[in-house]
């Protein structure tokens, strides 16, 4: 509502209160623009130099003269560039193919051998050789398996036959090759059923969608022993990645899907140089509250590596410290990137460069054994500047001067009135890997993105796959922990 002159008030007091308020007023218009320019037309990069640059492409204000973009502070850049250390040369592949790969040769003869000169035979003097990759495109075949029988003219009975060779589908049209290359395809190369129907249909077989659908549920269910025995041994190991990911199902009754969830389990000891292999398994689940992954993870006992979501700090309350939680650094460093982002504050942009040297101390420790990630921790995190350990101290100490007139404070976590639960989870994940979380302290990881990629096949097949079609389907390509 516009202000008339003659509203106003004539008391210095309220006018000064009245301006106050319109200032804040107008920081919270400001901060809310700025978002929205920023989600609408920024930068998804969280790397400093971008952040930088993005700021002040968006600036509102005229944008001062003479205006030097700070140093980069880049999580995949080391702190500072060792000297004297040789540049890596860029990994080229000109005309070198792979040697694994089977070679068929041709060999060009000319039309005639005979010299033109005086018509005797020539005789070879060298070569020239070159290789380009070839592709055979896939091949559509009907496999017929005859099985004679035999039987004995002197004999009436005893006829000798061979036995029928088992298959994924027993009595179908469909060899065990065609179905796990429907199910490679789907789940692999993120190829639609109904995109592979329309393939097939190409080259002269028609089938409907719902006959290699059937084929995907029958290969999950000779599958499902795997799936358990994998799941188990993922959960039996001490340290366990977790993540989830949405995953619509086809609600018929309301005619709209409803949002479950993909839940993935990983377990990584590459890092650290452990002895297990890489490995993840998902499990598919109604919901994400607490209930769901507390009947997933039961009987696990040891590190779970997570985002800041509440349903796992309230699955370690329940498990009365058999589940020690490991906060992703990574996710802590977005909410500074998102308060620098609209507040330009210092102190944000001082943690984001503490934590780029955290960054790079893991990136020189990554792959070796657990105690030499701990003693390299110790003597070259720990103990100097970027400590996580101060990171903390100070978020904790300074989280008053992050504090913002804005609604944007309490969703980055930051604010400071009291005992905040959010800001415990953003510096939880600062504390330093071999205190209270682990014995060892060189095993886990810095963040949880060592199983982000495990749930980017779900997320990558999302935009063709747009929901499953019944609980039933979800459940057979990833069943459902029993309770």
């Amino acid at each position: 509502m516009a202000i008339r002159p003659e509203a106003l008030p004539t008391d210095a007091a309220a006018l000064t209160e009245m301006v106050l308020a319109l200032d804040a007023e107008n920081e919270k218009l400001r901060v809310a623009m700025q978002t929205l320019k920023e989600m609408i037309f920024g930068k998804r990069s969280e790397r400093l130099v971008a952040i930088v640059a993005e700021q002040l492409a968006l600036e509102l204000d005229d944008l001062a003269t003479g205006v030097t973009p700070p140093a980069s502070a880049n999580d995949d850049l080391p702190a500072t560039k060792p000297a004297g250390k040789p540049r890596k040369k860029a990994r080229r592949n000109i005309g070198a193919l792979p040697k694994h790969l089977p070679r068929c040769e041709q060999v060009l003869e000319p039309d005639t051998t005979a010299c033109p000169c005086c018509q005797g035979a020539l005789h070879r003097i060298g070569e020239d050789v070159s290789e380009v990759l070839d592709v055979i495109p896939a091949i559509l075949r009907v496999l017929r398996t005859v099985r004679p029988k035999y039987a004995c003219r002197g004999c009436t009975d005893g006829v000798v036959q061979a036995k029928v060779l088992p298959r994924l589908v027993e009595g179908g049209m469909a060899s065990t090759a065609l179905v796990a290359h429907v199910v490679v395809s789907k789940f692999a190369w993120y190829l639609p059923l109904y995109r592979q129907v329309q393939i097939l249909a190409g080259q002269g077989i028609h089938l409907d969608r719902a006959t290699l659908a059937g084929w995907v549920k029958r290969a999950a269910w000779w599958l499902k022993s795997l799936y358990e025995l994998q799941l188990r041994t993922i959960q039996a190991s001490p340290r366990l990645f977790c993540d989830e990911t949405p995953m619509p199902v086809l609600d018929p009754g309301r005619h709209r899907t409803r949002i479950c969830q993909f839940w993935a389990h990983a377990m990584d000891d590459r890092p650290w140089g452990g002895p297990s292999p890489p490995a993840v398994a998902y499990v598919f689940a109604d919901g994400r509250g607490t209930e769901e992954i507390a009947g997933q993870l039961t009987g696990f006992s040891g590190i779970l590596q997570v985002d800041g979501y509440a349903a796992y700090k309230a699955l370690a309350r329940g498990h009365g410290g058999a589940i020690q939680l490991a906060f992703c650094l990574a996710h802590a460093r977005r909410k500074f990137v998102e308060v620098y982002k609209t507040m330009q504050s210092p102190f944000a942009h001082e943690v984001i460069e503490r934590l780029q040297a955290v960054y790079a101390i893991e990136a020189e420790i990554r792959g070796s054994s657990a105690e030499q990630r701990l003693a390299a921790r110790r003597t070259q995190a720990f103990l100097s500047r970027p400590c996580p350990t101060q990171i903390r101290r100070s978020v904790q100490d300074d989280a008053v001067a992050v504090r913002s007139r804005s609604d944007r404070a309490p969703a980055s976590g930051l604010r400071h009135r009291g005992r905040d639960p959010r800001l415990e989870r953003r510096t939880a994940a600062c504390r330093p890997p071999h205190q209270g979380r682990t014995a060892d302290g060189g095993a886990e990881g810095a963040t949880e993105l060592d199983a982000r990629p495990a749930v980017l096949p779900v997320e990558a097949g999302g935009g063709y796959q747009l929901y499953a079609q019944s609980l039933g389907w979800a459940d057979a390509v990833s069943p459902r922990r029993p309770r």
